[in-house]
This record gives structure tokens, sequence and C-alpha cells, in this order.
């Protein structure tokens, strides 16, 4: 399994930004997928789940309605489009496998500013 986060970055407060997660080595289409994130000196947090085929999403209370999840199948990839972001949003964002207990990736940085 390999998975690598993009899209990071920093934004104010109300800004937006779409995170990618190319997958490859593993049969990407036969996997429901997720986003955690992880802020500094807290815990993992669950963010959104999206099932094999791109229809059954889960969000999070604290993002629904500001957050969507999305994958393209036929390109191995995973999406996060995030809009009004939060300064508690800011954390390292991961893709995962939705069964996997602990992201294996690197992550990528959200930063947002008050």
């Amino acid at each position: 399994v390999q998975l690598v986060e993009s899209g990071g970055g920093s934004v104010q407060s109300g800004g937006s930004l779409r995170l990618s997660c190319a997958a490859s080595e593993f049969n990407f289409g036969f996997y429901a997928m997720k986003w955690v994130r992880q802020a500094p000196g807290k815990a993992l947090e669950w963010v959104a789940s999206v099932g094999n085929s791109g229809d059954n999403t889960h969000y999070a209370d604290n993002v629904k309605g500001r957050f969507t999840i999305s994958r393209d199948n036929a390109k191995s990839m995973l999406y996060l489009q995030m809009e009004d972001l939060k300064p508690e949003d800011t954390a390292r964002y991961f893709c995962a496998i939705a069964q996997e207990r602990v992201p294996k990736s690197q992550g990528t940085q959200v930063t947002v500013s008050a």
C-alpha cells in the first residue's frame, strides 16, 4: 500500500483547500477510504469516509457542510475539498484505507490562521 497526500498549505480563516491522495500498489477501487487528521498534541481525529464506489460518504460533525470527500477510482485518487476553513482545522491530514487504525503515509500540513 502506498498513499501520498498533497495540496496542503497555509490559508486564512474562511479560505479553501483541496487535498489529494494518490494511491498505488493495491486495488484502490476495492476499499473504502478515509481522511484523518492530527493537530499538535492531540489525538488522531477521523474527518470523513467514502465507500469504495464513492456514493456512501460520512463526515465528522465538526466538518459536515464544509468538507467534501470524493474519489476517482480510474485514477486511484482520493480527494478532500475543504471550504470555510477555521483555525481549529489546522492539522496534518492523512488519507488511509478505512479499516486501518493508524495511517502509514506522510500526510500533508494544513494551517489556518485567524
